[in-house]
């Protein structure tokens, strides 16, 4: 975009005008500072991050990521200097932490994936901020966020599930989340009577009490991995682990990506009988990546990743999930597959991104000369 001649040389941000166009931008990526980026074993919100870091730079952009000390994604890293979101006085050195390195950098947008409270001392300043939510979102804290921010604050959530309650507040784009398709090996069939898999934190509201059911239910084989929280060991050590005997049911622990891959792609289908509305749940979209099928409970976003009858199946009751196990094979894995790329590919999370920070640019640039 040209320069008006008209305008006067002391226009606020006179330079975000040159960024609508295709023009390499300098992005602030944040993530909280539990975990790294990307993570070893569990950290869905992480693994995101880390492909959109990848992605960006690989686009020509310059990224600059503040997360935990020991993460090893693209970009130039700023390690928080505190190590958890729950700590009020490491909330206020990580927020003091990112308002120092906006005051000396002239980013072009700043894309928070941590808490909101981290934007706190930046929010007044007329800079492109964007939000993305994969939590519950709070009402109060987006109305908070949309006032103090004076509209410089945009928003995005990963399912319009998710944006329901909040639409009304500033302004939402709906950007769903994704997968390296290089990450997921694409396995057309599946041997006789393979497995069904679940994978995922071992608690309650996960389920995995609920695919062992589905497991007996149907006579098939189980496999579970994924973590076991410690404040939640007593419910798995009541619920879960008294069923695995190693054949019918076997539980192997956290996994890697690598194993993750083996293991979605050798499953007859993943199961996700969740008992909370899960946000978007990103090990549906790398199960049908590896072109497994994905039988869920309709609950959250489910219905929005899983294609009734084509990718999966959702049902409303743990009953109607357990007969429609018999019903696997009407299912194309090829179909699986074909989704996940249409839909969860990673060029789609840099691109919907991308289109997020240039209307956001946009739209600030158009406000310093309208206040000219």
């Amino acid at each position: 975009m040209r320069r008006s001649r008209s305008r006067s040389p002391a226009a606020p941000m006179p330079w975000l005008a040159e960024r609508m166009t295709s023009q390499p931008l300098k992005i602030a990526l944040t993530a909280d500072p539990e975990l790294p980026v990307p993570p070893l074993l569990y950290g869905g919100i992480e693994r995101i991050i880390d492909l959109l870091a990848r992605q960006l730079v690989a686009r020509g952009h310059e990224v600059t990521l503040f997360a935990h000390p020991e993460s090893q994604s693209a970009g130039k890293l700023v390690a928080w200097p505190g190590a958890s979101s729950l700590c009020k006085a490491d909330t206020l050195r990580n927020a003091l932490t990112l308002a120092a390195h906006v005051g000396r950098n002239r980013f072009d947008v700043v894309h928070s994936f941590s808490r909101i409270a981290y934007l706190t001392a930046i929010l007044p300043r007329n800079l492109p901020k964007v939000m993305t939510y994969q939590r519950a979102i709070s009402p109060r804290t987006v109305s908070m966020g949309h006032h103090l921010s004076r509209g410089s604050l945009e928003f995005t959530a990963i399912s319009d599930w998710m944006m329901q309650d909040v639409r009304r507040i500033g302004r939402w784009t709906m950007v769903p989340n994704a997968v390296s398709m290089k990450t997921y090996t694409f396995q057309p069939k599946v041997v006789e009577g393979a497995p069904l898999v679940f994978l995922g934190r071992l608690e309650e509201t996960k389920g995995p009490h609920l695919a062992i059911a589905m497991a007996r239910a149907t006579g098939r084989r189980l496999i579970i991995a994924g973590n076991i929280p410690e404040e939640k060991r007593g419910w798995v050590e009541a619920h879960v682990l008294p069923h695995v005997d190693g054949e019918q049911v076997r539980y192997i622990g956290p996994v890697d990506d690598a194993q993750k891959d083996v293991l979605l792609g050798e499953a007859a289908a993943f199961l996700m009988p969740i008992l909370w509305d899960e946000p978007f749940g990103i090990v549906m979209a790398e199960a049908l990546a590896c072109g497994t099928p994905v039988l869920g409970l309709n609950r959250g976003a489910v219905p929005e990743v899983v294609i009734d009858g084509q990718t999966g199946f959702v049902r409303d009751t743990l009953d109607d999930l357990i007969a429609c196990v018999a019903r696997i094979p009407e299912l194309s894995r090829a179909a699986c597959r074909a989704d996940a790329e249409a839909r969860y590919g990673q060029d789609g999370l840099a691109e919907g991104y991308l289109a997020v920070y240039r209307a956001a640019i946009a739209r600030r640039s158009a406000s310093a000369q309208a206040n000219t």
